[in-house]
């Protein structure tokens, strides 16, 4: 289990789940390694999460039995899990997701750390997660004139996912005829590897799209690699880096795509609030009937937004915290201590977009730390 920030079909499959009793078990672990970076740490931190969750449970007495027999069969799972197949190299939290009733168990390594905490409900408790999900799916292609190193990931973490070696014979310096042919087979072993890994690029990003690619490597290879690129790959350019294409770590090629990173995420960012100013709604009372009314293109959110609100078990409807009653179904409606999660799950039923203003939260602030991108 890789350690790594949700991506967003992962994060919307699990959206979209949602049955018709709370039979569902979401538990978020935090492995802070500042503080619980021993294995007492962490074994008391697990014990604290599971004892919680099974108070929990038994504080659902007025379920059905069937019910509440789920429950339990989903902590248990959760418990074999945590006590003894933990997962901390690298990570900062753990989420897991379990429910009987749909066969459902998924545990998820995370890079950030998120608040432990329990919840049981109709679906899994998203919304954690997608704050930590990063939008940009990045590749990092490392090439020289006989090797190639090809890395996925994000601003959180990369993967080295493949390795490609050609051989390519070095100078001939014999001089004449036979230099000239000689190194007119050189260079065509050397653009034979550069297509070759063009074309390992273009399986890569069949099987699962990436939406930013950087390269690496010697500037007049990596010159002609770029112009091998298929156009979907071209169009996806974001810049270079200056690493040494044979022994370069994982982390020393993040270390050095990160200026990339965090210069589209500011762009991301602007481009996102000057559409703000051209079709959006702004603060608790214009977002919330957009999300209802399935309107959201994207979510913005200050990192630490956080406000009450109101929310119909029966059909998800979001309102404010002075709200009793659904005005779709006339349910009554449960009281949230803070309805960001539920704000986020909504986003992501309806496909929208989520993004945490990291570098301009003073743009929201003047609109309580929310406001959409609508689609009309």
């Amino acid at each position: 289990m890789q350690v790594s920030a949700p991506d967003r079909d992962r994060l919307r499959r699990l959206a979209e789940l949602r049955l018709d009793r709370p039979v569902v078990l979401s538990l978020y672990l935090d492995l802070d390694p500042t503080e619980f970076a021993t294995p007492p740490a962490r074994a008391t931190a697990v014990r604290s999460l599971l004892d919680e969750a099974e108070r929990r449970v038994k504080e659902r007495h007025t379920l059905p039995h069937e019910d509440r027999t789920a429950l339990e069969s989903a902590l248990e799972r959760a418990r074999a899990f945590l006590e003894r197949e933990l997962p901390t190299d690298g990570a900062h939290a753990v989420a897991v997701f379990a429910s009987q009733p749909v066969d459902l168990f998924e545990a998820l390594r995370l890079p950030r750390s998120v608040r432990s905490r329990v919840a049981i409900g109709r679906s899994p408790l998203v919304g954690p997660l997608a704050r930590l999900e990063r939008v940009e799916r990045w590749c990092v292609a490392l090439v020289s004139r006989r090797d190639a190193r090809i890395f996925r990931g994000s601003p959180d973490g990369i993967r080295e996912i493949e390795q490609i070696h050609d051989t390519v014979f070095g100078q001939h310096d014999q001089g004449g005829w036979s230099q000239a042919r000689y190194q007119r087979g050189i260079e065509k072993e050397k653009d034979d590897h550069l297509k070759n890994t063009a074309e390992a690029l273009m399986r890569h990003f069949k099987r699962r799209p990436f939406q930013r690619l950087i390269t690496g490597g010697p500037r007049e290879v990596v010159a002609d690699f770029e112009q091998k690129l298929h156009g979907y790959l071209r169009e996806r350019l974001a810049g270079r880096i200056e690493v040494d294409v044979d022994t370069a770590t994982p982390d020393q090629v993040l270390q050095a795509a990160q200026p990339r990173f965090e210069e589209l995420e500011r762009k991301r960012e602007s481009e996102a609030l000057e559409r703000l100013g051209e079709r959006g709604a702004r603060g608790l009372g214009e977002v919330l009937p957009a999300l209802n009314e399935r309107r959201v293109e994207v979510l913005l959110l200050e990192e630490q937004f956080s406000a009450p609100g109101a929310q119909c078990p029966e059909c998800g409807w979001l309102g404010p915290a002075d709200e009793k009653r659904c005005p779709v179904d006339g349910s009554e409606l449960v009281p949230l201590d803070n309805l960001s999660d539920a704000a986020i799950e909504l986003a992501l039923q309806q496909s929208a977009g989520l993004l945490a203003m990291r570098h301009n939260p003073e743009a929201l602030r003047q609109h309580e730390g929310i406001a959409a991108v609508l689609r009309f």
